[in-house]
C-alpha cells in the first residue's frame, strides 16, 4: 500500500492520493494504443470544478462516469487562482458545492494548514458562520494548491477514472445517430462512449462540435428585450474606466500628435452603437496568487519581449494620480492574494480574446501566451520600470509570485481566467429578465445571486480624443434567482443525451452573474443528476420528468428557490406611511442598482456611477390617501464619495420646493430616512418627487421616498 500511495495531510485528516497526484498525467486506468472504445454510463468531457462534481453525483448514484479532459489540473479557475470566491448570497449553494467549501474549511481548521502565518492573524475571514452554515461550516477562501486538493480526493475517493491531457477532435471526433451521440474521439486516437454525455469546458467544444447551437459576443437590447445586454457606450461603472481620473487620458503614442499612432491597447476602431450585438466577449486575464512574504516570494520574472512601451498608458494613469493599484490584491490564507483586474489600466488584457471561443487549439495556445507575457510584463514593469512612480514602484516591489503555488507552471495559474465563451442557445436561454425576476424562471436547478457583472471588452478613442474603456456592468440582481433546468440542456432535435452546465443557455449579460464557480458546481451536479435519471428511464435528457429531478436534488441539498432575507435590506412591509421603493420610480438616464451598503430598503438602491455628464433622474411618484399635510422624508445610503449637493424637487399643492441634499451624511440603520420639510397635498393628482444628478460632484444614490400624514 505504501509503494502505490502518496500520504497528504489534508482536509480534516489524512487521506490517499494515487501515485500521479504530483504529475498528473495518469488516471485510475487508462486506455493503451489500439484499445477498444472506453464505455461508461456517463462520460464528462472537462475537469473544470462543474465537470468532477458531475462525476461525483453520477459516481454516487451507482453509475460508471469517467472525467475526459484536455486539463492536466482538476478543478479550472477555482484551483487555478480563483481563491476569493465570487458567491453573492452563500445560502442558496448547496448540495455538493457546498460540500467543496466544507471540505476547504476543514482542511484550515487544522494547525499544519497555516505554514506561512498563524490561523489567528488572519482570522475567520472568509468563512461562513455557524447560525448560517449549521454543522457543515465552510470556508470561501483558500489556496489553489487546497482547492485541487479537494477535487483529486472526490475523484479518488468514488475512484473515478480521469483521462488528463485529453483533446477532442473538434474536426470530427463526435459520431451521432441521428440526435444522439455516440462516441467522442480525442486527437490521440481515443474513443469514448457513453449513454449520457456532459460538456463541462468553459469553452463549450463538445458542444459546438456536436452540432448544437450557440452564441458568441454580445446580444443586442432587442434580441432578448434587456436593458445591460450589447454595446454599452457612455456606461461608466465600478471605477474600470477612465472617467474615474481627474484629467482625460491622451492614447496617441506623442501626447497630442495623431499622427504618431496609438497606444498598445487602444484599438482604432469605433466601438458601435448603444445596445448593438456584436462579436466581443469580456476580457480575460489570470487570477494570479502572490504574497509579500520573503521565504516563499518569487520576484516577478521579465518575461520575454518585455517591452515597456506596452504599459505607457498606464504609466499615464499614474501621472493622473491614480492610487487603487492594491485594491483587489485579495488575502487569501499564508500570506497570499487572489490578485484580479482592477481600474483602467490592470490584468484584464482588453480586446486581445475576440477569436479564442472557436480558435483552434493552437491559436488559442497563442492567446494564451499573449496574456502571460502581458501580464507578467505587467508586473514586471510595475514593480521595476523607473517609468512608474516611485512609491508605486516600491510597493509592488515587495510583492512576488507564491513559490509553494503552480509548481509544474513556472509558480504562474495554470488555467486563464475565460470569462466568457460559447454559450450554449438551448432550450431555455436564462436573461437579465429571469435574474432582475421580471419574468419567472421556469424548472429551477439550483440558484445564483451574484452582481451581473461583465469586465470590458474594449479600449477605443472617444470623439473628443482620448482613451476610453468600454463593456463593464455592475448590476445586482437584487436578490438570488433561479436557474432554469432547459438552460443546460439542448434542444432535443440537435442532442438529446448531451447536458451542459458550463457553457450554459444564456444571453452575455445573464451569463455575467451565472459564471460564478459555486454555481457551475451547482449546476454540474443537477447535470449528474439529469444524466442519471436519464439513463434509468432510458429517454433522452429532456424527457426527464421535472418533479422526479426536483425530488432528488432537494434530498441531495441543493436549494431551488430562496425565501429568507436579501441581505440587509428593510422590507417595505416593515415601513409606515407612503413609500415608492426605487424599484417603482421613472428612471431617465443610466442608473444601476446596488447592494454595496447594507441598511437599504427592499432589494438595494440606485446609483448614478458618477459619470462625467450629469443628466440623469428619477421620478418617484405616489398616489396618497387624503389631502392634507405630508412630512416627506428621503432614503438613500450615505458614504464619503456621495455628492454634497443633490438636487430634489418636490411638488406639492402649492408649487414645487428645491431641496439640495449632502449624501455625505444621511439616517441610521435602523430608520435610513431623512426629512426633506413638510408640504401640503391634494388627493387628485400624484405626489411627486425628483431627484437628479444636475451638477453633482460625487455619487448620487437613492433608496426610496416616504410621505408620512401629520395630524391637521
Amino acid at each position: 500500500m505504501a509503494g502505490r500511495f502518496l500520504r497528504c495531510w489534508l482536509l480534516g485528516g489524512l487521506i490517499l492520493l494515487p501515485p500521479w497526484f504530483g504529475n498528473p498525467v495518469g488516471a485510475w486506468a487508462q486506455p493503451t494504443e489500439n484499445a477498444e472504445p472506453a464505455e461508461y454510463d456517463v462520460v464528462v468531457y472537462g475537469g473544470t470544478s462543474g465537470g468532477v462534481i458531475a462525476a461525483v453525483e453520477v459516481a454516487m448514484s451507482g453509475k460508471s462516469v469517467a472525467i475526459v479532459c484536455p486539463d492536466r489540473h482538476l478543478g479550472g479557475l477555482t484551483s487555478g487562482g480563483l481563491g476569493f470566491t465570487d458567491t453573492g448570497n452563500k445560502a442558496v449553494i448547496g448540495g455538493l458545492s457546498r460540500d467543496f467549501y466544507h471540505r476547504v474549511w476543514k482542511h484550515y481548521d487544522q494547525a499544519e494548514a497555516w505554514r506561512w502565518q498563524t490561523r489567528e492573524s488572519y482570522g475567520n475571514r472568509g468563512q461562513g458562520t455557524p447560525a448560517i452554515d449549521g454543522e457543515q461550516r465552510t470556508q470561501w477562501v483558500f489556496e489553489p494548491h487546497v482547492a485541487e486538493a479537494v477535487f483529486e480526493q472526490f475523484v479518488a475517493e468514488h475512484r473515478i477514472p480521469v483521462f488528463r491531457d485529453s483533446w477532442l477532435d473538434r474536426e470530427a471526433g463526435v459520431v451521432k445517430r441521428g440526435p444522439r451521440i455516440e462516441s467522442i474521439r480525442m486527437t490521440d486516437g481515443r474513443v469514448y462512449r457513453a449513454r449520457v454525455f456532459i460538456d463541462a469546458t468553459y469553452e463549450g467544444d463538445l458542444m459546438a462540435t456536436a452540432g448544437v447551437d450557440f452564441h458568441v459576443g454580445r446580444e443586442s437590447t432587442e434580441q432578448y428585450g434587456e436593458k445591460w445586454n450589447g454595446v454599452q457606450v457612455g456606461v461608466l461603472h465600478h471605477r474600470h474606466h477612465f472617467g474615474v481620473l481627474p484629467v482625460r487620458i491622451d492614447p496617441h503614442v506623442v501626447a497630442g500628435d495623431a499622427a504618431s499612432g496609438l497606444l498598445a491597447g487602444i484599438s482604432p476602431d469605433p466601438p458601435g452603437e448603444y445596445g448593438a450585438a456584436d462579436h466581443r466577449v469580456q476580457a480575460y486575464c489570470f487570477r494570479l496568487c502572490m504574497t509579500d512574504h520573503d521565504p516563499n516570494r518569487l520576484p516577478f520574472p521579465k518575461p520575454a519581449g518585455y517591452d515597456p512601451a506596452d504599459y505607457e498608458l498606464l504609466g499615464r494613469v499614474l501621472d493622473a494620480g491614480w492610487r487603487e493599484l492594491f485594491d483587489k490584491f485579495d488575502a487569501i490564507p499564508n500570506r497570499k492574494t487572489d490578485t484580479n483586474n482592477h481600474g483602467p489600466f490592470s490584468s484584464d488584457f482588453i480586446g486581445q480574446n475576440y477569436d479564442y471561443p472557436e480558435a483552434t487549439y493552437e491559436r488559442r495556445r497563442e492567446i494564451i501566451e499573449a496574456h502571460r507575457e502581458y501580464q507578467q510584463g505587467l508586473l514586471y514593469f510595475m514593480a521595476n520600470d523607473p517609468r512608474v512612480p516611485e512609491d508605486v514602484r516600491q510597493a509592488m516591489s515587495k510583492w512576488g509570485l507564491a513559490k509553494d503555488e503552480f509548481l509544474d507552471n513556472g509558480h504562474w495559474p495554470h488555467q486563464i481566467y475565460v470569462r466568457e465563451a460559447r454559450r450554449m442557445v438551448g432550450r431555455f436561454v436564462m436573461t437579465e429578465n429571469e435574474l432582475l425576476k421580471r419574468r419567472p424562471t421556469p424548472e429551477s436547478i439550483g440558484m445564483g445571486s451574484y452582481t451581473i457583472d461583465s469586465h470590458n471588452v474594449q479600449r477605443y478613442v472617444t470623439p473628443e480624443g482620448y482613451v476610453q474603456n468600454e463593456g463593464d456592468i455592475g448590476v445586482s440582481t437584487g436578490g438570488p434567482y433561479e436557474i432554469s433546468l432547459g438552460s443546460i440542456q439542448p434542444r432535443v432535435e440537435q442532442a438529446d443525451n448531451l447536458l451542459v452546465p458550463v457553457a450554459v443557455s444564456s444571453s452575455h449579460i445573464a451569463f455575467g452573474s451565472i459564471r460564478m464557480e459555486p454555481v457551475f458546481m451547482v449546476l454540474g451536479q443537477s447535470a449528474g443528476a439529469v444524466a442519471v435519471l436519464a439513463i434509468q428511464d432510458q429517454s433522452s435528457v429532456q424527457a426527464v420528468p421535472y418533479e422526479r429531478l426536483r425530488e432528488r436534488l432537494l434530498e441531495a441539498g441543493q436549494v431551488l428557490e430562496y425565501d429568507g432575507p436579501i441581505g440587509r435590506g428593510i422590507p417595505l412591509s416593515g415601513l409606515t406611511g407612503v413609500v415608492v421603493d426605487d424599484e417603482r420610480a421613472e428612471q431617465a438616464g443610466e442608473w444601476l442598482t446596488s447592494l454595496s451598503l447594507g441598511g437599504w430598503i427592499h432589494r438595494g438602491y440606485l446609483h448614478d456611477g458618477n459619470p462625467p455628464e450629469k443628466n440623469a433622474s428619477l421620478r418617484f411618484s405616489a398616489d396618497l390617501p387624503a389631502a392634507g399635510k405630508y412630512r416627506v422624508e428621503f432614503a438613500y445610503p450615505p458614504h464619503a464619495n456621495r455628492a454634497s449637493q443633490v438636487p430634489v424637487t418636490i411638488r406639492h399643492a402649492d408649487g414645487t420646493a428645491t431641496i439640495l441634499v449632502n449624501q455625505k451624511r444621511g439616517g441610521t440603520a435602523e430608520n435610513p430616512f431623512v426629512v426633506l420639510g413638510e408640504f401640503h397635498f391634494t388627493a387628485d393628482e400624484p405626489a411627486v418627487v425628483t431627484v437628479t444628478n444636475r451638477d453633482a460632484d460625487g455619487y448620487v444614490v437613492a433608496d426610496a421616498i416616504r410621505w408620512v400624514a401629520l395630524d391637521p
